[in-house]
This record gives structure tokens, sequence and C-alpha cells, in this order.
């Protein structure tokens, strides 16, 4: 399986997924123009890693700014995450915030409770 990395823009985060260690990490503002279609490679990607490997996936989010489509790609992620976890796979996300960005924590805790698998929600200083 090969790792994925997509480089940011001014309104996409970048991406980085490394097969040998399970962790995917988004790091910036994302309000794509076509959502769906930005995150397309990275849905494949989570599929893909956990149709082939029984290792465990660790999403560490840093994003600052999500637009609604981009809400909902999450979702969909978090879905596929809540799946693998019912069928005892081990996945977990970590959403780090800025303290000044209230808003991005309540969105985490709103996406928080709705999963049942490991869900850290941390400040960064």
């Amino acid at each position: 399986m090969n790792d994925l990395k997509i480089a940011s823009t001014q309104s996409t985060p970048v991406i980085v997924a490394t097969a040998a260690t399970g962790v995917v990490e988004l790091r910036g503002d994302s309000y794509p123009e076509n959502s769906f279609e930005f995150f397309a490679p990275l849905n494949a990607w989570i599929d893909e890693f956990l149709a082939s490997s029984s290792a465990a996936l660790r999403l560490e989010l840093h994003l600052l700014y999500l637009n609604t489509s981009s809400v909902k790609v999450m979702m969909d992620i978090f879905d596929a995450l809540e799946e693998a976890h019912s069928a005892a796979r081990p996945v977990s996300v970590s959403w780090y915030f800025d303290a000044d960005n209230g808003r991005i924590a309540e969105l985490a805790e709103e996406f928080k409770e709705d999963c049942t698998f490991p869900f850290e929600i941390e400040e960064q200083a």
C-alpha cells in the first residue's frame, strides 16, 4: 500500500497518510470548491487501509476551519472509522485546536458525541 501526500493550498489542508504507521494527518483550512472531489483520494486510501491491513488507524487533525461540505466529508470518514471500530479494528482520532479557535473545538466536540471509538480533543499551546 502506498502513502498519500496532498499538498495544501489556500483553501485545502495538507494531507499525509502513512501506510507503515497507519497515521493520517490533516493540517490547515478546508474550504475547497468541491470537498467530495478533493477528499476522494483520502477516502479511497482509508478504505484500502482498512480493507488490507489489521494495523491501527489514527487520524491526527490540525484543522483550523471547515466549510459545510468539508464537515460532511469528515462525517463520512468518521462513519467509516465507526464501522471499523464496530468490527474490533483499532481506530482513533486526535483533534488538536488552537485556544483562540473555540469554534473548531465545539465542532470537534459535536463529532466526538457521535463516535464510540477513542476520540481525543486537545488544545495546542
